[in-house]
């Protein structure tokens, strides 16, 4: 009996850590599949087409709107980011936990049309060790960097939205922690249903 794999949503404010703490989980446990997202935005030094997004123009972009190639998308400090369907939908069906790293705008659509989907949202220890990854990781202007903290401010008011609320303080705790909540989330009873028919059924042969 082949299970279908779990939707996890992976939200946090910008400079969470968010990219990074999906990469060691993909590297630590071999059944998730990262969905990779669609953005406008420019690559930052060191990403690769198709490895950290897939870069489009503003056109290309909108092409995939209309023709409902994507799950979900949102406009986010003026770009564009979203969720291609095809591969998502693929890897469920083979049974694997598919991670899509998208923002809160996003996460509430995908939570709308696939209602079993896991919310999590990530977050420093503090506002002030936000600040700090972001301006550390040197790839933003100050004002952008400003915005982003901005924009955090807003996002914080819709955490109460997700499922989880994980702090990334330590790496290897965090990973830890997001694999057991889907581990739990597997043996919940809403997902076992055709398990639980089956059994059921066994025992009412039983007491025939």
């Amino acid at each position: 009996m082949e299970k279908k794999g779990i939707l996890l949503v992976v939200s946090g404010f910008s400079g969470a850590g968010k990219g990074t703490l999906m990469r060691e989980l993909l590297r630590q446990h071999e059944n998730y599949a990262l969905s990779i997202s669609a953005t406008t935005r420019a690559p930052r030094e060191g990403e690769e087409e198709g490895r950290e997004y897939f870069f489009k123009t503003r056109e290309e972009f909108e092409e995939m709107i209309a023709r409902e190639e994507l799950i979900e998308y949102a406009c986010y400090v003026g770009n564009y980011y979203g969720t291609p369907r095809a591969y998502v939908e693929e890897q469920l069906e083979q049974g694997r936990d598919v991670v899509l790293e998208i923002e809160i705008q996003g996460a509430r659509k995908v939570k709308e049309r696939f209602p079993d989907t896991v919310l999590l949202f990530v977050s420093p220890p503090s506002a002030q060790e936000l600040r700090r990854r972001l301006t550390d990781r040197g790839t933003e202007k100050p004002e952008v960097i400003e915005s982003r903290l901005a924009r955090a401010a807003e996002e914080a008011e819709g955490i109460e939205d997700y499922d989880y609320f994980v702090i990334n303080d330590d790496l290897n705790v965090c990973v830890e922690h997001v694999h057991r909540i889907i581990e739990c989330e597997r043996s919940r009873t809403c997902r076992g249903g055709e398990r639980i028919r089956a059994i059921r059924g066994e025992l009412k042969a039983f007491s025939k």
